[in-house]
């Protein structure tokens, strides 16, 4: 096995906890699905938010929705360039995989231009 990182975006309706946890969730759930991850081969998850989302946590969602409890996870603002995509959630989950793991990322809603 070797550890690789898989990661996501999606851009946030409303600086809100509802919006928040409804786009963790959204992100996470493709992300989980795609990649085919099991909770048991999580290494950790990074969390970031532009500067205009902080209402809430996103690591709080990945734990009481999706049972990440023993999981390690931070939670990060992005560095403030100017003219960056705006109200942006991104995450890196670092899993253990077989040596010829693909990882498929992630990017939803607006965040899709970042990866055209």
């Amino acid at each position: 096995m070797i550890t690789k990182g898989i990661r996501g975006a999606i851009t946030v309706e409303n600086n809100t906890k509802e919006d928040i946890k409804s786009a963790t969730i959204e992100l996470l759930e493709k992300l989980i699905k795609e990649n085919n991850i099991k909770k048991e081969n999580i290494s950790h998850a990074i969390f970031t938010l532009t500067n205009d989302l902080n209402a809430e946590f996103p690591a709080k969602f990945a734990r009481l929705d999706f049972g990440w409890d023993n999981i390690a996870m931070m939670c990060f603002h992005e560095l403030d360039v100017p003219n960056s995509l705006e109200k942006c959630l991104r995450v890196l989950v670092v899993v253990n995989v077989e040596d010829n793991f693909e990882p498929k990322f992630v990017y939803l809603k607006g965040a899709e231009k970042l990866r055209k």
